[in-house]
């Protein structure tokens, strides 16, 4: 199962007015009372789980505190879950929006619980990992890249919602901008990372809908890990170029070869570490194969794919050191985020130099 925690103090829900605004807006509820846990994975927006007696949902609102403009949007992530409800349906199905902050404190979405077991750091303690299991997993995760990828979005909402034209030159230098608005030291490859980045930007191929958050603990299998159940935390999601999807979820993809503070900057390792996992290189041929895109630049989309994920962890580390949160997870985040900064500037010089 994914990792269910009580919830953490000072990201309480109000249980009283919560339980009120199911009753009134879901028929037929048990008589039981609404029984409120947290969901202890995820660094960005609050996940919570919800029961009363048999019925269960997830709950999503935007994190405690001040937050970027147009982040953490519920209605987008709501309208977005509505499309992919119809060709995905390993997204959750949503239930309903709500926008009256007296609730929960912020706007949130109520959507399906999805069931699964959730692959991290480990594995359940009864599944023995193998090099076949490993390679079986990076090819379901190659899979269900490519056919999110092909999922129609035009003629649907998404088409209003979004704007492919000039998506990946939008989000280098939004990306750039971010992290410049939280950074809390001066990091020395940034600034020749930077400039880099905005001479290299590539011409993107067709857009297509892509999650932007695809990594290993986003997805649940079935208990015998022989297919995806559920895939989760949709609130990057949007119409662009699906190779940056792809050089977004590499940039989470560790090896074993990569250097410690790479793979330790959440905590333990990632189990992709383990024998018969993909590399990289080997995830990247096997989605160009499968997907029939041309993946040429794809160092650029790495590089850039640490830099974002640099800048998540950055505008939660400052999140973190101004005392908007009191998750002591992301006390490292700010070391990470250096680290990051620091492997996105070299593989933008060993992809100069021709050696990636």
């Amino acid at each position: 199962m994914s990792h269910i925690i009580p919830v953490r103090k000072g990201e309480e829900l109000n249980k009283e007015k919560l339980e009120a605004y199911l009753r009134k807006n879901f028929k037929d509820l048990p008589d039981s009372p609404l029984e409120i846990r947290q969901f202890g994975t995820g660094a960005s927006n609050l996940t919570y789980a919800l029961n009363i007696g048999k019925w269960e949902a997830v709950l999503r609102r935007a994190p405690m505190g001040p937050v970027a403009p147009k982040a953490h949007d519920m209605k987008r992530e709501h309208q977005f879950l509505s499309v992919l409800a119809e060709h995905f349906p390993l997204a959750p199905r949503p239930f309903l929006f709500c926008d009256d902050d007296s609730i929960v404190g912020k706007p949130f979405i109520l959507m399906e619980k999805k069931e699964g077991v959730l692959i991290d750091t480990d594995f359940p303690e009864e599944i023995e990992p193998t090099p076949a299991l490993g390679k079986r997993i990076s090819e379901m995760m190659v899979d269900i890249l490519v056919k999110l990828h092909s999922v129609p979005y035009k003629g649907t909402i998404l088409e209003k919602m979004t704007k492919p034209e000039g998506f990946l030159q939008r989000q280098v230098h939004g990306w750039i901008a971010r992290f410049e608005r939280v950074k809390t030291e001066d990091l020395p490859e940034l600034e020749q990372l930077k400039t880099w980045l905005v001479h290299h930007i590539p011409t993107s191929p067709e857009p297509a809908i892509i999650h932007y958050d695809y990594k290993l603990n986003n997805a649940l299998f079935s208990e015998d890990l022989s297919k995806m159940t559920g895939l989760l935390d949709w609130e990057m999601a949007t119409v662009g170029d699906p190779l940056a999807d792809l050089g977004a979820a590499m940039s989470y993809w560790q090896e074993p070869g990569d250097p410690l503070e790479l793979k330790a900057g959440f905590g333990k390792p990632s189990v992709t570490t383990l024998g018969g996992f993909y590399t990289r290189k080997e995830f990247v041929k096997s989605y160009s194969k499968k997907s029939g895109r041309d993946v040429e630049h794809f160092p650029f989309y790495l590089s850039f794919g640490y830099l974002k994920l640099a800048g998540i962890c950055q505008q939660i580390y400052y999140r973190y050191k101004n005392g908007q949160t009191n998750d002591h997870r992301f006390a490292r985040y700010g070391e990470f985020a250096k680290s990051l900064v620091q492997y996105s500037w070299l593989t933008a010089f060993h992809s100069e130099r021709g050696e990636l």
